[in-house]
């Protein structure tokens, strides 16, 4: 099959399938961050949401059927999708829609699990008739063509396909973890076990799932009846749906790999502070590991339009500066210095302030003669004049989240700022 063909029928099977992004979660192990926002919701990598990328990889990889399914804290993510996402033409057969909760069934029937989510919508999805049904995380960072996957997927006649790539052993833990044979169908699957079982090829990793499947639509409704109906079913595709499946349907693995490195490829679940943290500091290295300026494979997201960044006064112990840092439209600083940072859109920083190894979500504001170190600043918090955080850790702890890596969380809260925006 030459490369024309193979494109051909890549898209072909692309405009067959009909994407549906799991957004409902909290996100709990982020703490403050999703007290008023789902987790799908959370800002990322300076002018961002997390639930951008899969959105992003959908659009890139042809795929422009996309529902999403929302739950917990939604208002801000649907205000983010409604005006970031809604681009995409009716006319063309195209959209990005949006699945709240509906109690379906009866009155009290709210999301019970990931699969129970797409069950109460079988009807919706039905509708849209589609052949192939790719079911992805909205809380993951990472770049990925759908295409090959949905492709492998049919040429090997799967029922279902699972995304996945090799993790520490340790990490595995909070995964689902499977095994497979020679033809990569999967064999064993355990979700989240206390002892993970490590690859034939390297006893320190493990074959993780990535949370993202592709489903035979007609099978997937079946299947998602058939679990329904289980009164011992916590109707999860990890807990339930797969383990019960790889017995007697045709289920297979698809490894997630940058096939011109031949590595596995970038993929984060930022769900702890830590993580998130660590994510967006990579950002401002010099050379990250996911690049945001890659012309091949944009991020889309809502821009809001603001003024460029400004720095103002050139004075000995009050300068404007940034350095291995990453500053967003709208910001201001004036007379302070930045060190390995990333700002936000609409951060102001006053004068003789320093941050180093700073996240600065959008619209807050540092007084004068502030020092923050390796802190995640909420949205819309006022910092105190002199303030200090990220040198003392037990005082830290007294007002703020401190994480077990040393991060220090700082929401408007904490400062008793009751904004309660949910954004």
């Amino acid at each position: 099959m030459n490369t024309e063909t193979t494109h051909r029928f890549v898209s072909r099977l692309t405009r067959g399938t009909l994407a549906l992004i799991l957004a409902g979660g909290r996100g709990t192990r982020l703490k403050n961050l999703t007290e008023w926002r789902a987790k799908p919701a959370v800002p990322f990598g300076g002018k961002f949401r997390i639930i951008d990328f899969p959105l992003s990889n959908c659009i890139n990889s042809g795929i422009r059927r996309i529902s999403v399914v929302t739950q917990y804290r939604s208002h801000s993510l649907i205000r983010h999708i409604q005006n970031g996402w809604s681009f995409l033409r009716g006319e063309f057969g195209e959209f990005v829609e949006l699945m709240p909760a509906a109690q379906q069934r009866t009155e009290d029937s709210w999301y019970e699990g990931t699969a129970d989510a797409v069950a109460q919508n079988i009807n919706i999805l039905r509708s849209h008739n589609p052949e192939y049904i790719l079911v992805l995380a909205g809380d993951h960072i990472y770049k990925m063509d759908y295409g090959p996957m949905i492709a492998e997927h049919v040429e090997k006649k799967a029922d279902m396909t699972v995304g996945c790539l090799e993790v520490p052993l340790e990490m595995a833990k909070g995964f689902g973890v499977m095994s497979t044979d020679e033809d990569s169908r999967i064999v064993r699957f355990s979700e989240k076990p206390a002892h993970p079982e490590a690859t034939p090829n390297d006893p320190e990793q493990a074959l993780a799932s990535m949370g993202i499947y592709v489903f035979n639509a007609e099978f997937l409704y079946e299947q998602l009846k058939i679990d329904a109906l289980l009164s011992t079913s916590s109707h999860d595709f990890g807990k339930d749906i797969i383990p019960s499946l790889i017995k007697s349907n045709r289920v297979f693995a698809y490894r997630f790999r940058d096939v011109q490195k031949g590595e596995e490829s970038y993929w984060r679940d930022v769900g702890t502070v830590d993580a998130f943290w660590e994510a967006n500091m990579d950002l401002v290295s010099v050379t990250p590991q996911l690049n945001l300026y890659d012309q091949q494979w944009p991020i889309w997201t809502y821009q809001e339009q603001l003024p460029p960044a400004k720095f103002v006064f050139d004075d000995e112990e009050r300068r404007g500066m940034a350095v291995d840092s990453m500053v967003s439209g709208g910001c201001l600083i004036s007379g302070a210095k930045i060190k390995r940072s990333l700002l936000f859109s609409n951060v102001k920083l006053n004068s003789y302030s320093l941050l180093k190894d700073a996240v600065i979500l959008p619209d807050v504001e540092v007084g004068r003669h502030c020092r923050l170190k390796k802190v995640v600043i909420d949205k819309g918090v006022l910092i105190p004049a002199n303030t200090i955080i990220g040198e003392n850790p037990e005082e830290d702890a007294k007002r703020f989240y401190v994480s077990e890596g040393g991060v220090v969380l700082v929401t408007p809260e904490m400062f008793e700022q009751k904004i309660h925006n949910a954004n």
